[in-house]
């Protein structure tokens, strides 16, 4: 129906979007030159030409991604649009918190709050922690937002913005406290911390639904937010729906409710087509077997010629990009080691998730990704990346994050815990904070061999859940996403963003990547496919919004394409036009 770039931006730059009245407001990241972020303005008065009109900087040194919002306040201190978004820092000199911005005159955007958020304890380089979304609702005659901190992964923090201009933080609460975690560790990976959420009056409650990853979907009372009430919790299948594997991969990235508060429809993401079941180190006094997983965004075992990850290690350290992380330490070069490798062997760089709390190595934490494109640049074959610590060996999971893998070359990479770290080194685990330095191998140094294999087990999908008990209904796949012969070479093909249709009960849109928009149709009795949209050179979306202009009665579907800006659609009953 209507399609426009945003200005100057490159490849995989675009992230979220949000609508009011007659303009859209799409986040654009840049973590890698870390500048040039903010929020582009978008009329779409006339939905099939869409023009940018303006945009919102961000702190430089600073970027927002998912979760902008736009809320509509009639307070005692402020009646208008506000639109919220986070603030992820990727160098010195950013600031972390969420941002409130006037937009009720979108062509004269005004500051109410740069930044916001939970100073305990703080950023790596900034007052505020880092956030990695945000959402921002109006009960009665106060309004609230809540924040997804990076800084705290596990915390749920709330504010009153009764007065933008002046907000205040009110609650802070863990859900792991309130044992979301399933006691099994099912799903694969288990790792329980908070990713999105979105507010609702529901039956009368006033409802928050959080996406809370391994620890799938919850629901709190959020009537006194600043004494949130734990209401229920999803737990995932041991055996998937879909696949028949066990455990459930998890990964509960974002969900909506329905328009009647009925049903829930929320996006697994995942990056990974192929699990990884354990690392075997296979050489040394620590042989055995160790939980491993894969990484978000890292190439699977599978691309190896053989199939499989084995070989000797080295120790890298963290492996942050120094001219990106100015005093990070360089990895060590491949050229320096005779390692002897075997027919089928590869050259295997071990790289520490982080740092955090490590006072060897003062720097911001970086992306898994750049960790792997730096061992790659040094000569290495593939990457391992181990968990760091967490205070305790009860948290030490085969979790490594996921994000800024380069799309050329691809990099083997894989996941392992801490205490596989210290065993392939032939160390005593140790988990303090802060760090214990003396008890960490020293760089460069050379570990034992390990082995690992992968097992095929589809890209990221949708779930659909009643909301009344939290028990799964159904689940739906685009068919390229159960297909192993889509693993390679045809882009991302995991559900990033879903949106249901406020206007159309049972109607909902999906953000699918490389799988484009797809249309869906849901109730009591599942979920079924009713309409698609890929363009022919390709699509990357991430961000979907259902929308109305004012005083029409079409739903127009919002789409962020992340190589390009916005998209506009119409379902007519067939395919998206």
């Amino acid at each position: 129906m209507g399609q426009a770039d945003i200005e100057g931006v490159a490849p995989e730059r675009v992230a979220d979007v949000s609508a009011y009245g007659n303009y859209a407001y799409l986040t654009v990241r840049d973590p890698e030159e870390c500048s040039d972020a903010g929020v582009a303005i978008m009329d779409i008065s006339d939905p099939s030409n869409p023009e940018q009109v303006g945009f919102i900087d961000a702190t430089e040194g600073a970027f927002p991604g998912e979760g902008s919002h736009v809320v509509n306040l009639k307070t005692d201190f402020f009646t208008g649009q506000v639109l919220i978004f986070n603030n992820e820092i990727c160098a010195e000199g950013g600031i972390g918190g969420a941002s409130l911005w006037d937009v009720t005159d979108p062509s004269n955007p005004t500051v109410l709050t740069r930044h916001i958020g939970d100073d305990d304890p703080g950023g790596f380089l900034s007052r505020f922690n880092e956030i990695h979304s945000s959402f921002g609702w109006q009960a009665g005659k106060r309004a609230f937002m809540v924040v997804v901190d990076n800084e705290e992964t596990t915390d749920v923090d709330i504010f009153e913005i009764t007065d933008p201009r002046n907000s205040e933080f009110i609650s802070e609460l863990d859900l792991n406290e309130e044992g979301v975690l399933q006691n099994n560790a099912t799903p694969l990976g288990a790792a329980a911390f908070l990713h999105d959420m979105v507010v609702k009056k529901v039956k009368g409650t006033w409802t928050m639904l959080l996406s809370y990853w391994d620890g799938g979907w919850v629901l709190l009372d959020v009537d006194n937010p600043a004494k949130p009430k734990f209401i229920d919790d999803f737990d995932y299948p041991v055996q998937d729906i879909l696949t028949g594997l066990s455990p459930s991969e998890g990964n509960a990235h974002q969900a909506e409710f329905s328009p009647n508060g009925r049903f829930i429809i929320g996006t697994d993401e995942d990056f990974s087509p192929y699990r990884i079941e354990e690392l075997e180190i296979t050489s040394g006094a620590n042989a055995g077997s160790f939980e491993a997983g894969a990484v978000d965004g890292g190439a699977p075992l599978a691309l190896l010629p053989d199939e499989e990850l084995n070989g000797p290690t080295v120790y890298g350290g963290y492996g942050c990009p120094s001219d990106i992380y100015p005093g990070a330490t360089p990895v060590p070069q491949r050229s320096d080691y005779d390692l002897n490798l075997a027919p089928g062997e590869e050259a295997i760089l071990v790289l520490q998730r982080g740092p955090e709390d490590d006072p060897s190595e003062p720097i911001e934490g970086c992306f898994p990704g750049e960790k792997a494109a730096e061992a790659i640049e040094a000569g290495w074959d593939a990457v391992v990346l181990v968990n760091r610590h967490f205070g305790g060996a009860e948290f030490d999971l085969a979790f490594c994050g996921s994000g800024a893998f380069p799309e050329e070359p691809p990099i083997v990479t894989a996941c392992t815990t801490h205490e596989a770290f210290h065993k392939m080194f032939n160390s005593e685990p140790a988990y303090d904070l802060p760090y214990d330095n003396s008890k960490e191998p020293e760089l460069g140094a050379e570990g034992e061999r390990v082995s690992a294999t992968g097992v095929f087990d589809g890209w990221g999908y949708v779930r659909l859940l009643r909301t009344s008990n939290l028990k799964e209904i159904d689940a739906y796949a685009i068919d390229e996403a159960l297909d192993p012969a889509f693993a390679f070479g045809f882009g991302d093909l995991s559900v990033h963003e879903v949106a249901t249709d406020p206007y159309k009960p049972g109607l909902a849109y999906l953000a699918y990547y490389s799988g484009g928009i797809r249309v869906i149709e849901y109730g009591a009795n599942g979920v079924e496919e009713v309409g698609h949209y890929v363009a022919q050179e390709g699509s990357n979306f991430w961000g979907i919004e259902a929308h109305r202009l004012p005083g029409s009665d079409e739903t127009l579907i919002l789409g962020s394409d992340r190589d390009s800006g916005l998209w506009i659609f119409r379902y007519t009953g067939d395919e998206p036009s």
